[in-house]
């Protein structure tokens, strides 16, 4: 792959380097490149590329010349670190590309609010993935990043052979809660000092662990050190609120019973955040969906599980050395 800022990688572990759980629950404010990048899963394999406007964070591991290309794409909240588990088990089996969403992580403070929006999401990942020459053959999605990659490919903007979604956020809240959230997130967003105070917050352990609880998710030491620090930078938090106040998911129903590839449903049966009922919804609506009932994990359950994750991207993907199929349910 010929690519901006996108070289040949060598492996990196799992763990993060000695000592970094505590340095990252010791600080707060904006995450820093210089500061908090050498604590950070991968990041010595990191880039920064402008396109539509923005200078995305993005990490790459390069594999064999007829390896499958994964795009991965984190929900809201998080960042590209969420894969660091799952993607050590396709190593030398697949060519990734794992992305910061905007404003997520390292990626650049958004500029042009329509990055916050999924259509504008989705043209301006277009736009990223143009300016790598990366086509990718496989989407993974991660909560509101299934979303973006179903958006991408009902756009044509991506031309895949499937869409795996872990927990997908990929259906409106339903009743009058799901009617008042965004014009109480907007009215939010609008509110100076907001992200601020709200960083604070997430800075007190029992908030942040309530948080966590909440997602039905159990996840180990530097998992929650990683998530503490994205929750204490104001500017991750601000991008994570712009992005549920202008988030539109009527935008893929009409799209589901056309969709041309595969889409593969994995619901958690412990999600908290999306619940399981959401993917059985959209596999009744999608022919081409099939649905992967796991149980005992929650809405993270990609980073419970990487293996478990991994070795199903592998069977769908075909990667060499991947094992029988998945037990599924289609509908």
């Amino acid at each position: 792959m010929k690519a901006e800022g996108l070289g040949e990688a060598a492996e990196s572990a799992a763990a993060l380097p000695p000592g970094a759980p505590d340095r990252l629950a010791a600080r707060s404010g904006p995450l820093d490149r210089q500061l908090d990048g050498p604590d950070w899963p991968g990041f010595a394999h990191s880039r920064w590329v402008q396109a539509a406007g923005l200078d995305w964070h993005v990490q790459h591991r390069p594999g064999p010349a007829s390896a499958p290309r994964l795009l991965f794409l984190h929900g809201t909240g998080a960042s590209l670190h969420s894969w660091r588990g799952l993607v050590l088990h396709l190593a030398g089996r697949a060519d990734w590309l794992a992305v910061d969403l905007p404003g997520h992580g390292f990626s650049g403070c958004v500029r042009d609010p329509a990055l916050h929006r999924l259509d504008g999401m989705a043209r301006g990942l277009a736009a990223l993935l143009a300016r790598l020459a990366y086509r990718p053959d496989w989407l993974i999605g991660h909560s509101a990043g299934a979303a973006v990659a179903l958006q991408m490919v009902m756009a044509g903007q991506v031309a895949a052979q499937g869409v795996i979604a872990f927990n997908g956020a990929l259906l409106p809240f339903g009743g009058r809660a799901g009617s008042l959230l965004q014009p109480f997130m907007r009215g939010l967003v609008s509110l100076p000092g907001v992200p601020t105070w709200l960083a604070r917050q997430a800075g007190e352990p029992a908030t942040f662990r309530r948080l966590l609880h909440d997602t039905g998710s159990r996840l180990d030491r530097e998992g929650e050190a990683l998530y503490g620090r994205l929750a204490r930078s104001p500017d991750h938090v601000a991008a994570a609120l712009a992005m549920m106040a202008h988030w539109d998911l009527t935008l893929l129903g009409p799209g589901l019973p056309r969709l041309a590839c595969p889409l593969h449903l994995v619901a958690s049966a412990g999600d908290r955040t999306v619940r399981p009922e959401v993917s059985q919804r959209v596999a009744q609506r999608c022919p081409a969906a099939v649905l992967h009932a796991w149980p005992a994990l929650g809405h993270l359950a990609h980073e419970e599980a990487p293996e478990r994750a991994a070795a199903l991207i592998a069977r769908l993907a075909k990667l060499p050395g991947s094992g029988p199929p998945d037990a599924s349910m289609s509908i």
